[in-house]
């Protein structure tokens, strides 16, 4: 596609806020272009999110290589500007003016490195969500936006497919699931109750130490693992379990789901081969004391893992201040220096208008 002369020279300023999130039922394993093998859920956070400033400018010609300059918290950053680099000449069949543009990006979390949450996630849905917005400008074609948002940014990071829509999201093509796809996620804060959207997700950071094991390297794993396609069947069996939950606030078989679906994908990284283990004692200990302070008190908290040692706390906004005080006796001394991140469910992404 050759842009229209009328618009070389052309420049601009597109900046997007887009938040992190934690799924629910896990997505571990993938095929193709960043296809997943089962469907997933997650709720949308907050708090942690990247805000990323796109600034363009429209050249004359396609240039041989991709003009960018990246800064990650305004710091040049060579490693990511080279990711950043390949993931936006890897859509030129998608945007194929992206070699015709120059770049300058500059992108910051709202919350620290390596402490359990998703940054690729947010990171890749912002700059994302601005590519849209560049297409729409260079070419007017464009329709659905977020839909297109979450396909391509599904194909920087999967996850980052769900962090477009507020609230909860879902991916994965599920048999039962006459709107699910692949290919992008799909919008699920107006199935759920109430309840849900009132969650907190209190992240405990267990270790801030880099994990051993990439996720990247985690997925490809999955490949040779002889439990991957019964561990596909019980994700989407426990998908449509927990969408049952969620739709009629059932807070017992909504805990039963998260926990066990955090534990299966810890169970996928042991049964690997190479086999690694990214919990730390302390983890193990902080899910022994939530069970037991859940059974003791009838508070319905519950907790979920990502690809790593960090517990994320999960529960309703009304228990909020029996939560504290038990995060404060029994959980946050077994954190790395106190650390907590304090999130919950959210809106989805924003565009910022200077």
């Amino acid at each position: 596609m050759a842009i229209n002369p009328a618009i070389v020279g052309k420049t601009g300023n597109i900046k997007f806020e887009s938040p992190s999130n934690i799924a629910l039922v896990k997505y571990w394993g993938k095929y193709g272009r960043q296809l997943p093998k089962n469907a997933s859920i997650s709720f949308t956070l907050q708090n942690a999110k990247s805000i990323t400033s796109c600034k363009y400018e429209v050249l004359s010609k396609k240039q041989e290589e991709i003009q960018l300059d990246f800064r990650f918290e305004g710091k040049q950053n060579d490693a990511f500007a080279n990711k950043i680099s390949k993931f936006i000449l890897s859509i030129e069949d998608i945007f194929p003016w992206v070699r015709q543009i120059k770049f300058d990006i500059q992108s910051e979390n709202t919350f620290p490195h390596s402490t359990g949450i998703a940054s690729s996630a947010s990171a890749m849905s912002a700059l994302s969500l601005c590519l849209c917005s560049i297409h729409e400008i260079v070419d007017s074609s464009l329709k659905d936006y977020y839909q297109k948002a979450s396909f391509v940014s599904r194909l920087g990071s999967g996850s980052a497919s769900r962090s477009i829509y507020p609230e909860l999201a879902l991916w994965g093509k599920h048999p039962e699931i006459k709107t699910s796809s692949n290919d992008y996620a799909i919008p699920y804060g107006d199935e759920v109750a109430e309840i849900f959207k009132t969650y907190h997700d209190d992240i405990l950071i267990v270790s801030k130490s880099e994990k051993s094991v990439s996720s990247t390297a985690g997925h490809a794993l999955m490949d040779s693992n002889p439990y991957a396609e019964s561990r596909y069947k019980s994700a989407n069996k426990n998908l449509l379990t927990l969408l049952q939950a969620l739709k009629t606030g059932d807070l017992g078989n909504f805990i039963k789901i998260v926990e066990r679906e955090a534990l299966t994908l810890h169970a996928q990284m042991m049964c690997s081969d190479p086999s690694y283990i990214l919990m730390e004692p302390n983890t193990l200990h902080m899910i022994n004391l939530i069970r037991a302070y859940r059974k003791e008190s009838s508070v319905p908290v519950c907790f979920t893992l990502d690809a790593g040692p960090n517990i994320h706390l999960l529960y309703p906004s009304e228990y909020s201040s029996k939560i504290e005080i038990f995060i404060q006796d029994q959980l946050l001394p077994l954190t790395e220096n106190n650390s907590i991140i304090k999130d919950k469910v959210g809106q989805g992404p924003l565009k910022i208008e200077d």
